[in-house]
């Protein structure tokens, strides 16, 4: 069986812009005036989804990832390239896409399955398994009209995922929806995921689409930008927000891992080192240690304020623990060029066992978005083992004191 799923190749979008009403007028009669203006939406775009991947895709506003995920479904058309879909496919695009607000939440779930090709004989049981699943109690029989975005996003949801699909696509349509339901949802997505179906996700939730990908696309400007492991896609995406004006964005390969490095470099980190009690660079660090993070900084030229954050990441991108010295009120103002800063940052390692990241940025303000002046993922990686501890799992080591009292039963003479 061929394992592809969905195979894009050099996938292009572009609209017409006709220089006049006439230029226009003609084209509809088959009338060529001048070659009109194409505006190019997405261009140059391709990859494969594998069956059970996930796929993210990540972008600023604007970027084409609501073009691309038309383009891919066939709701648009592609101006140039070529899209092959293997399988049955559920998208959840714009909100009541689809639907008519006229006709009850009933009656657009029967109208859905039919499209969906979904058996007579099977209907009445698949739409009262979307009235379950929706909890919308009694709007389930009122017009569309009268319900809520979050009420809609359930109803679209329970019809998409009515029967497994081969590939679901979701864009954005969870983030109107209740933390409930949001929670039942990434779990039914879950399951089908350990079915075996194929995910592309469209989010600007780092976290779901760290959770729920294996890997991750950015695109920007209607080109695809990096495809990559979630962490280093989501590193670039964080610096490319932050450097909408006049900046540097940078990406190396440290240890087989894309790492970005960002800002406009009135402050720019001359060296950072991970360090034991003893003072001595380390890598390898045990649960209980109390290690150092020591940071030097060189000013280049003159700034208002300074203020350093960081970030730990455990192996999969996810956020450990972060602070910035904004946070504990100690920035420092009125810096001039040439003046130098080290910061020594002391703390308990009270992390489970597995490899971290440490990200470093030097910023303005409470965060990097304002006057980033650099940012550097993985700037020191390091592995924590556990020797002196009793076994445990998770992120987090908090040791607790468990009190047993064991009453034997009393047995009657």
């Amino acid at each position: 069986m061929n394992s592809t799923i969905l195979c894009a190749e050099n996938i292009g979008k572009a609209y017409a812009s006709y220089r006049s009403e006439l230029q226009r007028m003609a084209g509809w009669f088959g009338i060529r005036i001048g070659d009109p203006h194409l505006k190019w939406v997405i261009r140059n775009i391709s990859f494969r989804l594998h069956r059970g991947e996930a796929l993210g895709i990540v972008g600023q506003n604007g970027a084409g990832k609501s073009t691309l995920l038309k383009v891919l479904t066939g709701t648009t058309i592609a101006t140039e390239g070529d899209v092959r879909c293997h399988g049955h496919i559920a998208a959840l695009l714009e909100l009541g896409l689809g639907f008519n607000q006229e006709l009850t939440g009933r009656a657009n779930a029967m109208h859905s399955a039919g499209l969906m090709g979904i058996p007579m004989d099977q209907l009445d049981r698949i739409v009262s398994e979307v009235e379950e699943f929706a909890e919308i109690g009694e709007y389930f029989d009122e017009p569309l009209r009268t319900y809520s975005s979050g009420m809609q996003m359930r109803l679209a949801f329970s019809v998409a995922t009515a029967r497994r699909p081969e590939l679901l696509i979701v864009d954005e349509a969870l983030a109107v929806g209740d933390t409930y339901f949001v929670h039942k949802s990434l779990q039914r997505i879950r399951g089908f995921r350990e079915q075996g179906t194929a995910l592309l996700f469209v989010s600007h939730d780092p976290t779901a689409v760290k959770t729920l990908c294996d890997r991750a696309i950015l695109i920007d400007g209607g080109r695809m930008v990096l495809d990559g492991e979630p962490a280093e896609v989501l590193d670039l995406y964080n610096a490319m927000i932050a450097e909408k004006e006049n900046r540097t964005i940078k990406t190396e390969r440290r240890q087989a891992i894309v790492a970005t490095e960002s800002g406009t470099g009135e402050a720019t980190i001359e060296s950072v080192a991970l360090l034991d009690s003893n003072g001595s660079p380390v890598e390898f660090i045990a649960v209980g240690d109390e290690v150092a993070i020591q940071v030097k900084v060189r000013i280049t030229s003159r700034i208002p304020t300074l203020t350093l954050g960081y970030m730990i990441r455990d192996r999969l991108g996810q956020p450990v623990y972060g602070t910035n010295t904004a946070y504990t009120d100690q920035s420092l103002e009125s810096l001039e060029a040439g003046d130098i800063v080290e910061y020594m940052i002391r703390f308990p390692v009270v992390f489970g066992v597995g490899s971290y990241s440490v990200s470093i940025a030097l910023h303005s303000a409470e965060t990097h978005l304002a006057n980033n002046y650099q940012w550097r993922d993985y700037a020191i990686m390091f592995n924590v083992a556990n020797v002196k501890f009793p076994s445990f799992v998770g992120l987090a080591y908090a040791p607790a004191l468990i009190s047993i009292e064991h009453k034997r039963a009393v047995c009657d003479a």
